[in-house]
């Protein structure tokens, strides 16, 4: 089959809702001061689920730099457990997304270009593609599930999304 063009969008809290949470300190955010009005809290910005006899973890991921275009082959799931990530290198990156249930075709996909001030929290179950840094090596600090029972369900995708080059 001919590979399917996937348009690029601007990562926002109301188009990425049915997929999880964008993680960003903004105005339309619950945020107040505290530390004696020295620091602005920015509260509860992604719902972290361990799942079943699990715990949150915090991790480190070291993504390396992906060429566009881009072909997306595969989407990844984890069904016991939600998976943050919050950049930490100040720079911009991709998200590829497609809603929980059945796995995904080409035509599902939603991609997401992620500013440097923006995370993503994936709900449980949610098919995601693994990290996709542009330009340099980026660190991303990962909260997300371990414990006990099978928690990545990984699939191939029948028809190739091609993300093009970023204008």
């Amino acid at each position: 089959m001919r590979p399917r063009i996937l348009e690029v969008e601007p990562l926002s809290r109301e188009a990425f809702a049915p997929f999880g949470d964008v993680i960003e300190a903004s105005e339309a955010v619950r945020h107040f001061p505290i530390n004696g009005g020295n620091t602005e809290r920015y509260h509860d910005l992604a719902s972290i689920e361990p799942g079943p006899e699990g715990r949150a973890i915090v991790s480190i991921f070291r993504g390396q730099p992906r060429e566009l275009p881009f072909r997306v082959e595969m989407m990844e799931r984890h069904p016991l457990g939600s998976q943050a990530f919050v950049p930490l290198s100040g720079l911009p990156y991709l998200v590829v997304v497609a809603p929980a249930g059945a796995p995904p075709a080409a035509e599902d996909l939603r991609v997401f270009l992620a500013r440097s001030d923006q995370g993503v929290n994936y709900r449980t179950g949610v098919w995601h593609h693994p990290l996709l840094a542009l330009d340099a090596v980026c660190d991303f600090l990962v909260v997300d599930r371990s414990g006990p029972g099978h928690n990545c369900d990984e699939v191939r995708l029948d028809t190739v999304g091609i993300i093009p080059a970023l204008a």
